[in-house]
């Protein structure tokens, strides 16, 4: 009808839905800075002092101690898949990939070794790693199925595979960090032999040399 105003999309709420996801991660790097300072007893008005802001500022993007927590397991996942991936994808024998992948994940955790701590502590009801394991071991179950599926095999174990080599990562990571009985590079020397022998072993009941998987393109 003449005169009749349609409906707009308003751009200010895509603008600020914008603006708040950069200020979250924002003060999500300023929470690691101020963990990777401070340790994992890290206090509320520390993370906000790194930040530049007041505590009422910081709950204003996070509800509270335990969401911040979890954000910031989702940065940690993200920094360890954008060492993995790219070395587990590159160029080279398999058993190499496999171990410049498991080093890039132990420099990654050495870094924020205080960071990686706090995020395999437990809680009652508390897992801020629960969305980072999980965003980890669909991707690296995503390689396993794309090379299994040029391979012509079945790639219904990839899944297990995956939550597996998490697990071993994470619980092998954690002891390491606290014992310190080894160097990181023999460490990941130790855990690449382990990890190698064993999908070596499973590809071999599956009629394909693990040997014989190249490389790919990162997982959708």
């Amino acid at each position: 009808m003449a005169g009749e105003v349609k409906d707009q999309p308003d751009g200010r709420a895509s603008r600020w839905d914008t603006h708040r996801e950069g200020r979250r991660a924002e003060l999500v790097a300023a929470t690691v800075r101020a963990i990777d300072k401070h340790g994992p007893d890290v206090r509320i008005a520390e993370i906000a002092a790194e930040a530049g802001v007041s505590k009422p500022v910081l709950y204003r993007y996070f509800a509270d101690k335990d969401e911040l927590h979890a954000a910031v397991g989702i940065y940690a996942a993200d920094e360890v898949l954008e060492h993995f991936v790219p070395a587990i994808l590159g160029e080279g024998p398999v058993r190499e990939r496999i171990a410049s992948a498991i080093d890039a994940y132990l420099q990654v955790i050495e870094e924020h070794e205080q960071v990686f701590l706090l995020l395999v502590r437990r809680r009652p009801g508390e897992d801020p790693l629960a969305d980072g394991k999980s965003r980890i071991a669909s991707t690296v179950a995503r390689i396993l199925s794309n090379a299994l599926s040029q391979a012509g095999v079945d790639t219904a174990a990839t899944d297990v595979w995956a939550q597996s080599l998490v697990g071993l990562c994470l619980s092998t990571g954690e002891w390491w960090l606290q014992q310190r009985t080894m160097s990181r590079e023999e460490l990941s020397q130790y855990l690449a032999s382990f990890t190698w022998h064993a999908f070596e072993g499973a590809a071999a009941e599956l009629g394909v040399p693990l040997s014989a998987l190249g490389g790919g393109q990162p997982p959708e």
